[in-house]
């Protein structure tokens, strides 16, 4: 397999790629050699083609002489060929509105996932941080019946949360009232682990040694800041595929959108970018996923206090502007992570 190209065939590849890009059509060795600027003949191009074929860059559909790039191709064009122009520190006015737009992490999430989707005119993909990303701030209670209970909790990055508390038995307004003022004190500013671990030690505590006040606390709290929804990921804009014709047909397409319908297969791909260093891509099969094929995925980790908290992506077709793309998801991790370092 050819690992490294010489000048003349990178530059051919290169512009082979941009014209699929660009076109969508089959590129032929008359139209290669009139678009590179090389001063080739058409039978050197086709040549140089035939090279790149037999490395498994670029192959022929059944339906044309043309060549168009395969997985290999946009892998290696991605990783040696790509000219990047992101200006350091740059952000779009309408990412950097993200800020003014929504008030809590999940709004800004939403907004987030419609920009990356209106950008690119893809998928836009962005996971919800866990709650225990943030640390807590406040605890009301509210008094729905004589077994139920409604806490509201308010989180450093003006999140809340509506939790619902079956009671085993009855409070009244002063006892929570009590207990809301007593937790505010003891756990505002620290995050739910944290809390959580607190409250295992005080309810293995003799329940003589705490007094009313506390276990009424103790109690209602252990239901208050336990569980939480799992992980999640908002998705924006599976309408902008359906003018692709690179997906495939339309059981491949009924296929991609109840993945996205699912999100299973979606969250598993983008934890894969946790640990990435900025941007990393998924071309084709490289995601591992039948479904996902035909696609590539874009996907950047976003940080709060240094810590990664989740991921920005962008899904499509592999014949996508893979600079600009790469851009739009950078420029958008480090907008969030900005945004979000600012409530905090």
């Amino acid at each position: 397999m050819l690992v490294d190209l010489d000048q003349r065939a990178r530059h051919l590849l290169r512009t082979l790629i941009g014209a699929y890009i660009r076109d969508g059509e089959p590129v032929g060795s008359r139209t290669l050699s009139r678009q590179s600027g090389l001063e080739l003949s058409a039978a050197t191009v086709r040549n140089v083609m035939a090279d790149l074929e037999e490395a498994g860059f670029i192959r022929s559909p059944h339906t044309s002489a043309g060549r168009v790039p395969t997985d290999q191709g946009y892998r290696f064009f991605v990783d040696t060929m790509l000219m990047r122009k992101l200006d350091e520190g740059a952000e779009p006015a309408e990412i950097v509105e993200l800020a003014a737009a929504a008030g809590s992490t999940v709004g800004t999430v939403q907004s987030a996932s419609d920009l990356l989707s209106a950008l690119t005119n893809f998928v836009g993909v962005v996971t919800v941080p866990a709650r225990e990303s943030f640390a807590f701030r406040h605890i009301d209670f509210v008094v729905l019946s004589e077994t139920q209970l409604l806490a509201v909790l308010v989180f450093a990055d003006g999140e809340v949360q509506n939790r619902l508390i079956n009671l085993e038995r009855r409070f009244d307004a002063a006892q929570l009232e009590r207990a809301a003022n007593y937790l505010n004190g003891e756990f505002a500013g620290l995050m739910l682990p944290e809390i959580q671990r607190r409250l295992v030690d005080m309810m293995a505590t003799d329940r003589k040694e705490l007094d009313a006040l506390m276990q009424s606390a103790v109690d209602v709290a252990a239901s208050a800041f336990s569980g939480g929804a799992g992980p999640d990921v908002v998705v924006r804009g599976q309408a902008n595929l359906l003018q692709y014709r690179d997906l495939g047909d339309l059981d491949t397409l009924k296929s991609l959108f109840e993945a996205f319908q699912e999100k299973r297969e979606i969250l598993y791909l983008l934890q894969e970018c946790v640990q990435a260093d900025g941007v990393r891509l998924f071309i084709g099969e490289e995601s591992g996923s039948a479904v996902l094929e035909h696609c590539s995925v874009v996907g950047a980790p976003y940080q709060v206090d240094d810590r990664v908290v989740g991921v920005v992506g962008v899904i499509g077709p592999t014949r996508m502007d893979y600079d600009q793309v790469i851009s739009v998801v950078e420029t958008t991790a480090d907008a969030l992570t900005a945004i979000l370092n600012r409530r905090r």
